[in-house]
């Protein structure tokens, strides 16, 4: 038995697949067959979201995805995220994901505190910090990257053991960063990811 968060729960029932565009849909349904793919040969799925900072989107992604892949039975996936530099997880990402009812806890204060991120009262945590891709704590092959920030995306044209890469781009909500406008930008790059990674896993069948 699924043991989500209620209140978690309760917002992912109330994504909306059908707010995703076609054209955005033609750039999803590639990961959607990659993926399926892997699930009928029963081989595993580690997806490393990589942006440059690895602070805000890539992190998005990553907890995101594996709370989805729980909350759709998908087997054997495994949520990485990097960047080309490593800065810190983002303080508004954390707040905005506690607001959708994640339950956050500071492992290690610093420059580059260590989060561990639950979405369940029965899942493993995520433990989320900022890493650059060749951290040891992402895998080293065998991994599918997915690049979140189009920066990294082309400033980053080969990932050292990826099989394969796709991007999955979204703007920035640091843009708005000390303005009145801050909590709503993050609070909409998190549902758009988490709505488009939902259409991804619905679409999967284990």
């Amino acid at each position: 038995m699924k043991s989500l968060f209620p209140e978690l729960d309760k917002h992912i029932i109330d994504f909306d697949d059908t707010t995703i565009t076609d054209d955005r849909k033609k750039l999803l349904n590639p990961i959607i067959q990659d993926l399926q793919q892997k699930l009928t040969q029963k081989e595993a799925i580690r997806l490393n979201f990589i942006c440059t900072h690895n602070s805000r989107r890539s992190h998005f992604a990553q907890i995101w995805g594996q709370t989805l892949a729980y909350y759709f039975g998908i087997p054997n996936v495994s949520c990485y995220s990097a960047g080309t530099e490593a800065t810190a997880l983002f303080p508004s990402v954390l707040k905005t994901l506690e607001d959708k009812g994640f339950q956050i806890t500071t492992l290690s204060d610093g420059k580059n505190p260590i989060y561990s991120i639950k979405y369940g009262s029965n899942t493993p945590p995520i433990i989320g910090f900022s890493k650059t891709i060749d951290h040891s704590f992402n895998p080293k092959t065998d991994f599918i990257a997915i690049m979140t920030c189009s920066h990294a995306d082309e400033g980053c044209p080969f990932i050292a053991g990826a099989e394969r890469r796709f991007a999955f781009t979204f703007d920035d909500p640091k843009a708005f960063d000390n303005t009145s406008k801050a909590q709503e930008a993050y609070q909409n790059t998190s549902l758009q990811i988490a709505n488009q990674l939902h259409y991804i896993f619905s679409k999967l069948k284990p």
